[in-house]
Parts: C-alpha cells; sequence; structure tokens
C-alpha cells in the first residue's frame, strides 16, 4: 500500500528528492514530485507540475513559507461565498509574515467552471498581483488553473474539500459554448490540504471525492482495453499508482462518515496521487472513461436548461454504478462479426446528428463538428477495429473481470450516505437511457459504449439496462 502522509495528525512536507527508479506505486509522495522527474518502464520520464504538497493538520499557516518560495509579495486570493473565511484566515496568516495579498471574492456559493467565472476574474487582474492563491476545491482551482495558464503568474491551491482529483492536474474540466471540455492550463505548483478543514467539508463534497476515486474502476479498465484495441498509449505503473490510492480510498468509507480526520486525508491523498497520475500520463485516461461522460451530459443539459445538477463528483459515482453492470456484461457477450458490419452498415449520420441535437442541446454544434474532424464512425475504421476486437476477445474478457462487483461498490459508496441512483439526482430514466448511448459522441476516447457501437450492440444493450 502507499504510504499515507496522514499518520496520527502528523503533518509531513513533501518536497521533491532525487532518488533512484523504482514502481510508481511504491514510492513515496516526494519521490513522485523530484524535479528531475522519473524514468518509468513504459520508456517515459513522468514529472508533474506540482513541487510541494502539504498535507496534515492545522498547517494553514504553511502557506506563508509556500508563497515566499515563490516569491510572492502582492499575491491576489480568490475564494468563493463557502470559502471566504478561510481564505481571510489565509491572508491574516499572510499579512503577519509579511505579505500583502489582495482579495477577489466570487460572489456567489457556487461558481460554474465557464467563461463567466473566468472572465470575471480576469476583468479584475490587477498588474501588481505576483501570484495566485486559490482558497477552494473543483470549481475554483479550474477556474484559477486558467487565470494563471494565461498570466504566467505562480499558483498556490488550498484545497478545502476532498471533493474531486484536479487539484494536481494540468487540465481544466470547462463548460465552453455549452459543452464540457478538457482544457490544458497550468497546474498549482504548491498544494496545502489542512485535514482539519477537509473533514468539516459539507458531507456532499467528501461523498463526491469518494465517488470521483471510485470512477477509476472504470476509466481503469477501459484504459487497458483502448490500449489493446486502437494502440493508445499506456502505462502499468500509472494504472497500478491510481489503483493503489483507489484501495486506499475505499478503506476509508467508514471513517469518512464520521468525519474522520485521517480518513479525509487518505482520500484527499488518493485524490493528489490521482491529479499527478494524469499529469504523468498527459490525458486524462487514469482518472476518467464511461462514467465521467454521463456527468458531462447531465450537467450540459442541466446549464442547458438553467436548471440545478448536482456535484460532479456526486454525479461520477453514480455514472460508475451505471458503468460497471454493462461492461460486466460485454465481457460475457459473443462477437458477430456480420451483425457488427450490418449494423454500421445501416448506421445513419443525419439520424445521428439528429440524436445528437436531442441530447446535446445547445452543444450539437461542437459535437457533430468534431465528429467530421475525428472520424469515429468511419466505416472502413470500422472495419479495422473489428478484425482486432474478435482477435482480442479474450484479453478483452480478461481486462474486464478485473472490474469489482457492483454491489461491492454500491455497498461502500452507501457508507456514506452517497446517492446511488439516478433517481435521487432528479435524473429520467429517459435521460440515462439517452446518455448511455451519447457518452461515445463526446470525445475520441474509446470508452465501452465505442466498443458496443463496434460489436453492433449499442442500442440493444441501452434498451436492456436502461429501459
Amino acid at each position: 500500500m502507499v504510504c499515507c502522509p496522514v499518520q496520527g495528525g502528523r503533518r509531513i512536507q513533501v518536497r521533491k528528492v532525487y532518488m533512484e527508479r523504482q514502481e510508481l506505486s511504491l514510492l513515496p509522495l516526494e519521490e513522485l514530485l523530484k524535479k528531475e522527474g522519473i524514468l518509468c518502464s513504459c520508456g517515459k520520464c513522468h514529472k508533474s507540475p506540482v513541487d510541494q504538497v502539504e498535507l496534515g493538520r492545522d498547517n494553514l499557516q504553511r502557506i506563508v513559507s509556500m508563497a515566499e518560495e515563490c516569491n510572492m509579495k502582492h499575491p491576489v486570493i480568490i475564494a468563493d461565498r463557502n470559502t471566504k473565511e478561510i481564505g481571510e484566515k489565509a491572508g491574516k496568516f499572510l499579512r503577519e509574515g509579511g505579505i500583502a495579498p489582495v482579495f477577489h471574492l466570487l460572489d456567489t456559493d457556487r461558481p460554474e467552471p465557464d467563461e463567466y467565472w473566468v472572465g470575471s476574474v480576469s476583468l479584475y487582474y490587477e498588474r501588481e498581483w505576483d501570484g495566485i492563491i486559490a482558497v477552494g476545491s473543483g470549481t475554483i482551482n479550474d477556474i484559477c488553473k486558467i487565470i494563471s495558464s494565461m498570466t504566467k503568474l505562480p499558483y498556490i491551491l488550498v484545497g478545502t474539500a476532498p471533493s474531486m482529483d484536479g487539484y494536481a492536474s494540468n487540465t481544466s474540466s470547462m463548460v465552453r459554448d455549452g459543452l464540457k471540455v478538457s482544457i490544458p492550463s497550468a497546474c498549482p505548483s504548491k498544494i496545502l490540504l489542512d485535514t482539519r478543514i477537509l473533514a468539516k467539508a459539507p458531507m456532499r463534497m467528501i461523498q463526491a471525492g469518494l465517488g470521483d476515486m471510485a470512477a477509476k474502476y472504470v476509466s481503469l479498465c477501459e484504459w487497458k482495453i483502448s490500449h489493446l484495441l486502437t494502440g493508445e498509449y499506456y502505462c502499468r505503473e500509472i494504472a497500478d499508482l491510481v489503483k493503489k490510492s483507489l484501495d486506499t480510498c475505499m478503506e476509508s468509507c467508514e471513517g469518512l462518515a464520521k468525519r474522520d480526520e485521517e480518513a479525509a486525508g487518505n482520500v484527499a491523498y488518493g485524490l493528489v496521487l490521482s491529479g499527478i497520475a494524469m499529469s504523468f500520463a498527459g490525458i486524462s485516461r487514469p482518472a476518467s472513461g464511461m462514467e465521467h461522460y454521463f456527468s458531462h451530459i447531465w450537467e450540459m443539459n442541466a446549464l442547458e436548461h438553467h436548471q440545478a445538477h448536482d456535484l460532479h463528483g456526486i454525479q461520477v459515482g453514480v455514472g460508475t454504478l451505471l458503468s460497471i453492470p454493462v461492461i460486466k456484461a460485454i465481457g460475457k457477450m459473443e462477437p458477430d462479426r456480420e451483425k457488427a458490419l450490418a449494423y454500421v452498415n445501416t448506421f445513419d449520420m443525419e439520424e445521428w446528428k439528429g440524436f445528437a441535437k436531442k441530447v446535446f442541446g445547445a452543444a450539437s454544434p461542437s459535437i457533430i463538428k468534431r465528429e467530421e474532424e475525428e472520424q469515429k464512425y468511419n466505416k472502413q475504421f470500422h472495419k479495422k477495429r473489428l478484425e482486432i476486437i474478435l482477435s482480442k476477445w479474450e484479453e478483452i474478457q480478461k481486462i474486464i473481470d478485473e472490474l469489482p462487483e457492483e454491489t461491492w461498490l454500491r455497498e461502500k459508496l452507501k457508507e456514506t450516505g452517497a446517492p446511488l441512483t439516478p433517481e435521487e439526482l432528479g435524473i429520467s430514466r429517459e435521460m440515462v437511457h439517452d446518455s448511455f448511448i451519447a457518452t461515445k459522441d463526446i470525445r475520441d476516447k474509446y470508452i465501452s459504449t465505442r466498443l458496443l457501437w463496434d460489436l453492433g450492440m449499442l442500442e440493444e444493450t441501452a434498451d436492456r439496462f436502461f429501459r
């Protein structure tokens, strides 16, 4: 098991140190962050933009030394209404340390990761800013990563909830033109996580973090299958790193329900490792797959209709519980070459465009344009993939067998009181059915619904599970 830096409430400072190469999953966090990077068995040298993580109890005052190491004299502190008090406390520590921060409040309880809030922060930009200190979790972090990327200012994150895995990733999950997209962005060079603050976060956010971690069962399975079928880059060591952090989080469910600080720290640690894994891979593959696309579609639909949507990790957790039984069923299927070819030969692009407009609404032009560029449904490309699928079917089945049972995972999430069904989120059966089919359309990422499309079994599987 990866050693967790929260032991008995002690604060552990994580810094870069050099050592000989070992398996990534066996390295403590400080070794994963070393400046020189890590030469991996996959042939790549993995590096993270993060150079320091502070995870411990009552360690908010460490923000002063972090700011000093980034040469910040006049940083901006960015918070929303929910994190304002913690931001003000951080500002007090900074002023006592001789640093003169300015405070920028996102005057809302729940900012969205979109053009409006990025533009709002940008319009208040002052030349005297020499650093950015974000106080918050997912959305605030995503917004500030974009601002840091635009301004080239050093960026420190004070995480306030173990709610998602984007703390240490170098992409931002944003809504652009109504479409949920992953945008390359800056990454905080330093991350501060106070377990006392994390454990006091709203329980819904704690449940969201666990849901975001549970998703890794699906994403790792689909990543491995995609590597087998499409030749997509895959690193076993990165996958093992994510799996070990995932195991740590699942072992913490009971403690999370009791707001145990060590359990909250364990989940935060796992989420940070997941973000580092994405940076190592250079893609989101180790952390997101079909289950994330359920959430993306639900969120985009809610935003278009000016309706509330649940937290990303909450939706992802439900999406994971929906995805696992389907993938397990794929492993029991018998591929039929003629059926698959007949299905794709009758695939109607105009009909598909109509379906995309129904599901994606205002975002459908982007979806349709992307397909014209990516050619996911090109019939000639399908024939080549189908032959590979048929030749590799036993290997695909073995990969699927590694997935945990949905009933086991459901019980783990249930320990924290997390929502388990779409109905609990106010999502209709019809929306789930159409969302499942549409998960294949969002990006050129080979996921389970793409495999079902290649097999000619997509709609019948949707009807079987979600009608």
